[in-house]
């Protein structure tokens, strides 16, 4: 099961176009009603590092390859989703597939843009979509409990210890709470529940706001608003104009960089949602560096040297012996490997160590 970000929110609020920037690729249909998008559209999208183009500087390679992040445009929710209307449970059954959600939510006023609740409100169409999550997660968990209330009877120790959590997870659920909220989140009995279930409101959510170009700069009271709604369920809100990002998708990195300006921004709102939702998964990269490539790599937060050499080859771990690591600004500081051995910089590691974001390694290994 890939590590994925699922872009949702109600129908006709930016998402399709958030997507085509992202992937660069434009090839998710973006129109004005809703439905636009049925089938989710899944995309692999690289992440902006500028740490590569540091180490290339120095290395100049034939090659840069970054590390990559996956999105995936699931089609408008509507009120009722959870009850089937707009097709609801099969986009629900979308999200679930995977393991951060960005929100996208519409904040800015247009007339030629409809808005299937007939009005602005950002705190109403967020409320409407966690509501269908929430009522997703409580038929969800009824059904898991109807499940081990059988087993349970048949004298299943495990199911016993389930069910407890279950029916206590189906009451907090019933209060409005989502279940990354739940007390018994990090018990083995709930992670074995979810890890079937999947459920909705577990998943860590980020917040776009969309706002047109005037928006850019200074914020709305739309945003704003969203603001303190994110804020207090210590969630991120990252703002973005889709249609200014599209435009870009085939602009050169000056003329990216003079348009933010103009706009008074400094980064791409895509780069803050590819970089923080990159590090909302719990990924990180390490870097190989040689001539024929410099290469970001990634792998789990608190990876080992031997798992992270097996994204290279399974060999590598199989037969690990040491890992040649020097730390990023070493690398850097020092003007490359040779540098940084010099300077003492450079050490080996061997099966415990734990992989820092930008080592750059190199592995020994002996099958």
């Amino acid at each position: 099961m890939g590590l994925s970000i699922g872009l949702v929110g109600l129908p006709n609020v930016g998402k399709s176009t958030t997507f085509n920037a992202l992937t660069k690729a434009q090839n998710a249909e973006s129109a004005n009603y809703p439905f636009c998008t049925i089938e989710p559209n899944k995309a692999v999208v690289p992440v902006p590092d500028e740490r590569l183009e540091a180490l290339a500087k120095i290395v100049k390679p034939e090659r840069i390859q970054y590390s990559t992040i996956d999105f995936v445009d699931i089609a408008g929710l509507v009120k009722g989703a959870s009850k089937g209307e707009g097709l609801g449970n099969k986009f629900l059954s979308n999200i679930r597939e995977t393991e951060v959600i960005l929100h996208i939510v519409r904040c800015f006023e247009d007339d030629n843009v409809v808005h299937v609740e007939g009005s602005i409100d950002p705190i109403r169409d967020v409320e409407i979509i966690e509501q269908e999550l929430l009522f997703a997660d409580l038929d969800a968990v009824q059904k898991r409990i109807d499940m081990l209330g059988k087993k349970a009877r048949g004298n299943d120790k495990d199911a016993k210890a389930q069910l407890v959590i279950a029916e206590e997870l189906i009451l907090h659920i019933a209060e409005n709470n989502p279940v990354s909220t739940f007390a018994g989140i990090d018990s083995e009995e709930f992670l074995a529940i979810n890890k079937d279930l999947r459920l909705l409101t577990s998943k860590e959510i980020m917040y776009g706001a969309n706002v047109d170009e005037s928006g850019l700069e200074e914020d709305n009271k739309y945003v704003q608003a969203l603001k303190a709604y994110a804020s207090e369920r210590n969630s991120e809100v990252i703002k973005l104009c889709a249609k200014v990002e599209e435009e870009m998708v085939d602009f050169d990195d000056e003329e990216r960089e003079e348009m933010l300006a103009d706009l008074g921004v400094t980064e791409s709102g895509l780069d803050q949602i590819i970089r923080k939702g990159f590090h909302k998964l719990g990924l990180m990269s390490y870097f190989t560096a040689g001539v024929k490539e410099v290469r970001a790599w990634t792998i789990r937060q608190n990876t080992t040297a031997p798992k992270a050499a097996a994204v290279i080859h399974n060999d590598f771990e199989k037969g690990f012996i040491r890992a040649e690591v020097i730390a990023y600004n070493d690398f850097i500081t020092f003007g490359g490997e040779s540098g940084a051995k010099e300077a003492g910089k450079s050490r080996l590691e061997g099966k415990e160590y734990i992989v820092q974001d930008g080592d750059v390694m190199h592995f020994r290994f002996n099958v």
